[in-house]
């Protein structure tokens, strides 16, 4: 059974810098809604202590999150690089592509942690009419 391609990172903000990163996720998920109609859902979650947040994405299939990975190679203007440390973990919903892996791997550095579950189940993602 196909479902979603869902994507969750974990990333360390620095020090003093959660404000920063409050600050700037509203442009960010309006750049990417804007420039990225496949995806589903993007939400950015932080920890009570705000020393970590969390990005969770749904895509309707890999090519949408490969996609991604794309526009986030080209990206400048909004960079997260101020505010944001580094990932420090990684977790896949389905079955990633060898490209997405290795855009990854480019991306957060080989010693993330990955931890992929690719048999979906069972499930249904509610859109709106």
């Amino acid at each position: 059974m196909s479902g979603p391609f869902i994507f969750v990172a974990t990333n360390k903000v620095r020090e003093g810098k959660i404000e920063g990163e409050q600050r700037r996720v509203p442009g960010w998920v309006q750049f990417i809604h804007d420039n990225e109609p496949r995806t589903i859902g993007f939400h950015e979650y932080q920890n009570e202590d705000g020393t970590e947040v969390e990005y969770v994405q749904i895509h309707p299939d890999t090519d949408s999150f490969e996609h991604h990975m794309r526009v986030l190679a080209d990206l400048t203007e909004l960079s997260y690089k101020e505010t944001l440390e580094g990932t420090t973990n990684i977790r896949i919903y389905g079955q990633p592509t060898e490209a997405i892996l290795d855009m990854l791997k480019a991306a957060a550095g080989s010693g993330v942690p990955v931890t992929i579950f690719p048999q979906h189940l069972g499930g249904f993602t509610r859109l709106p009419n």
